[in-house]
C-alpha cells in the first residue's frame, strides 16, 4: 500500500498581511504539513515573486506520522529567513517522501477578520 500524499505541491496566491503587528489578532499564514508515514520527511520551500529573485527556505523537518504548521510569519521555523509581507507570492513545496499539505490565511486587514484555507495543487 502506498502512502498518501504527493511530493511537490505549489500555492499560487500566498500573502502575508502586516496588519495586527503585535495586536492580539496578528495577520499570518501557515502553510500545513501532514507526513502519515513512516519515515521522516525533509521539505523545502521556494518562494516566487512578481519583482524579485525566489528565495529558497530548505530544511524543514517533519516527522514520520506527525503534523506541523510552518508560520511564514516566524522566522525561527524557516532556518532565519524573513518573509516580506504586504508582497504577494507563490510558494512550491518540495518533500522527499510524499506529504500533504494545506494553506491558511488570517487577514485582519477587514473590519469583519476572514481565515482563508485551501489545498494546493500537487504532482508526484
Amino acid at each position: 500500500m502506498s502512502t498518501p500524499g504527493k511530493k511537490s505541491w505549489y500555492i499560487p496566491d500566498a500573502y502575508l498581511p502586516s496588519s495586527g503587528l503585535g495586536e492580539k489578532w496578528e495577520g499570518h499564514e501557515s502553510v500545513c504539513i501532514l507526513n502519515v508515514g513512516d519515515e521522516d520527511a525533509h521539505v523545502d520551500f521556494t518562494l516566487y515573486f512578481e519583482d524579485r529573485a525566489p528565495m529558497e527556505i530548505t530544511g524543514i523537518l517533519l516527522k514520520a506520522r506527525s503534523n506541523r504548521h510552518v508560520g511564514m510569519h516566524k522566522p525561527e521555523q524557516l532556518g532565519g529567513v524573513v518573509v516580506p509581507r504586504d508582497v504577494p507570492y507563490g510558494i512550491a513545496v518540495e518533500s522527499d517522501h510524499p506529504i500533504v499539505v494545506q494553506y491558511s490565511r488570517l487577514d485582519v486587514t477587514q473590519p469583519n477578520f476572514t481565515l482563508m484555507t485551501t489545498t494546493p495543487y500537487c504532482e508526484g
